[in-house]
């Protein structure tokens, strides 16, 4: 592709660096997902759903496998003191790795019932954590295990920190999918991808309000993501959503306007901001890995 961005209104213009490209890092996945990154150890982890496997990123280093199998993980994070947190399709949970490498249980069910299969995840500021229960998952083996629901629906749920008592955010979404805070934690916003599977199904992110003691509130549409699905997606420091799209990553402004594209040559699942001042936008499309550097810093400590 000749040009990295599509610069559709005015401020976008000064996150379209001139004289970049879009770098294709690695390729050969089936479908690259969850990309989050490691600042202190330099490197970049995403998850390869099909393949079963979490796969890692080093600068001059190259790729190698992380973890496989990796019970068909999805969407990764990392909570507050610096440890990987994931959603796996095939064992149905989130789980946190620890700093020695053993693997914590956060959540694999609710109400005695097993989740759908957990997606993408974020973790608030107060320990907190926020995931995504659609049912990819279980609709086939390819992505996990062919299963029942067992849920009386695809929710949003939270994790607290101090109990680890898990209790639904939000009960009325088709396929929740991506999940972000924005900078300041006041604005949750979620992904619906119901389209995927539905042809009126909806294609937008939503946009809710964060109570001090964790309760949702509003819930309106922010942005109708077209083409394609916002499957993932991450915030920067003046609070512009950059989201998957099958054209490659929209971004939209605070108010929801569409301002700018990076044009990305295979359908886009997920990014996340990384590098050493976290300007360098990493995007999983598909079979690949990709890059470019932006005028905009990823939001978050991590």
């Amino acid at each position: 592709m000749d040009r990295a961005f599509d610069i559709i209104d005015e401020r976008f213009k000064r996150y379209a660096l001139g004289n970049v490209f879009v770098e294709r890092l690695h390729t050969g996945m089936r479908w690259a997902e969850g990309p989050v990154w490691f600042g202190d150890a330099g490197q970049l982890l995403w998850s390869d759903i099909p393949n079963n496997r979490i796969m890692r990123w080093v600068e001059g280093g190259g790729v190698s496998v992380f973890r496989s199998p990796s019970n068909f993980s999805n969407g990764n994070t990392r909570d507050r003191q610096g440890r990987l947190v994931t959603c796996e399709h095939g064992a149905r949970r989130v789980t946190r790795t620890e700093h020695d490498g053993s693997v914590t249980v956060l959540a694999d069910s609710y109400q005695g019932r097993r989740l759908n299969s957990p997606n993408d995840v974020v973790v608030k500021s107060d320990g907190s954590v926020w995931f995504t229960d659609p049912p990819y998952g279980i609709l086939t083996d390819y992505e996990g295990h062919r299963s029942e629901m067992e849920q009386d629906g695809c929710h949003v749920y939270r994790i607290d920190a101090e109990t680890g008592q898990v209790t639904v955010a939000a009960d009325d979404f088709d396929k929740p999918n991506g999940i972000a805070f924005s900078p300041d934690e006041q604005t949750l916003y979620v992904a619906d991808t119901g389209a995927s599977h539905r042809k009126d199904g909806p294609h937008h992110i939503r946009a809710f309000t964060v109570s001090q003691s964790g309760t949702l509130s509003g819930g309106e549409v922010f942005a109708t993501i077209e083409p394609g699905l916002a499957d993932g997606f991450r915030l920067d420091t003046d609070g512009n959503v950059w989201t998957s799209a099958g054209d490659g990553v929209h971004c939209y402004s605070p108010n929801g306007d569409l301002i700018g594209k990076v044009l990305v040559p295979e359908v886009v699942s997920n990014l996340t901001f990384g590098g050493p001042k976290r300007n360098r936008l990493f995007i999983t499309a598909t079979t690949s890995l990709y890059s470019v550097y932006v005028g905009a810093n990823g939001a978050g400590p991590f």
